[in-house]
């Protein structure tokens, strides 16, 4: 567990694995001088599934120092949630849904619990899933780790307001079976349209047998933290997707080794392979406007976005 001390002027913090491999360290700055911020970014770094204790430390921490504004949760989403639940003065709707905390902020006297995560992967996905997709052709979606990044997601296109342009089957793989238990009672019935299956697969080869069976014009998603938090991938050099399919690596560093296996064949099937970029914008974005409490329009996104990218 790092050492936190006092801040002694306006902090946000990111609550990670290795934060400091992160471009964000070299972006906040500039995004903060262009959004007229007062504010520097700190990490705290803790290995994936740490003990309760060290989550409940670090969270009393940033609820009790008077200049620690807030922090963005990766991750540790579900694990940190889980141990500090009681520690929140107020949780929102999906992270009540969704049993995790993708932000943490103060408003109004109290230390707030929030899940952006279905707002900012939906986002991402309607910046390149074609609309009326899921209604016109009648894919699936694979969505491959069960941890809060897939929940989010499967949240996010079970929404009522959708209709019948939802997927008629997402199937979430892992190898924890646990979390897919889990799982499981955050999401079963939760749209009529839907039918969800929880598949335990230990291997990569199972996840290409899963691949390999999909119609299609689905959407394959790693969300495992395979090639970013961890190397590898959770699919064999051997996978075969179906035609016409979206394969979203959520990750946008790392060696991405799922990615570069979906490339070998992208001209082939006709595959839209896409990475992680535009959910690692809004993901961020999402959580400094809560925080912050302050609105970013489209056009500040897109000039944030293309300060990212020269960073």
């Amino acid at each position: 567990m790092p050492d936190l001390h006092a801040a002694r002027t306006p902090v946000f913090y990111f609550l990670g694995v290795t934060t400091g491999q992160s471009s964000i360290m070299k972006v906040f700055p500039r995004w903060a001088r262009a959004l007229k911020i007062e504010a520097e970014m700190k990490g705290i770094d803790l290995p994936p599934h740490a003990p309760s204790a060290e989550y409940r430390r670090a969270v009393e921490f940033l609820k009790t120092d008077p200049l620690s504004l807030g922090a963005l949760v990766t991750t540790h989403k579900l694990d940190l949630f889980k141990a500090c639940r009681d520690m929140f003065g107020y949780i929102d709707p999906f992270a009540e849904k969704l049993n995790e905390v993708s932000c943490l902020s103060k408003r109004d006297g109290l230390f707030r619990a929030h899940a952006k995560d279905p707002i900012s992967s939906g986002l991402a996905l309607e910046s390149f899933v074609p609309p009326g997709f899921w209604a016109r052709y009648g894919g699936e979606v694979l969505l491959l780790g069960a941890g809060g990044s897939s929940l989010a997601m499967a949240l996010y296109f079970s929404q009522e307001k959708f209709g019948s342009n939802v997927p008629g089957r997402i199937t979430i793989a892992n190898r924890s079976e646990a979390r897919l238990i889990s799982a499981r009672a955050a999401l079963q019935g939760l749209n009529k349209n839907i039918e969800f299956r929880f598949i335990h697969n230990l291997r990569p080869e199972d996840n290409d047998a899963l691949i390999a069976a999909l119609p299609p014009r689905s959407l394959v998603v790693n969300a495992t933290g395979l090639g970013k938090d961890a190397p590898g991938s959770p699919t064999t050099s051997g996978v075969s997707y179906p035609r016409d399919s979206l394969v979203w690596e959520i990750n946008y560093r790392g060696d991405l080794l799922f990615k570069r296996q979906a490339e070998t064949q992208q001209r082939k099937k006709r595959l839209h392979i896409e990475d992680g970029w535009m959910y690692f914008i809004f993901g961020w974005t999402q959580v400094i406007s809560e925080v912050f409490n302050i609105d970013i329009p489209p056009s500040t996104l897109e000039r944030l976005s293309a300060i990212a990218k020269e960073s």
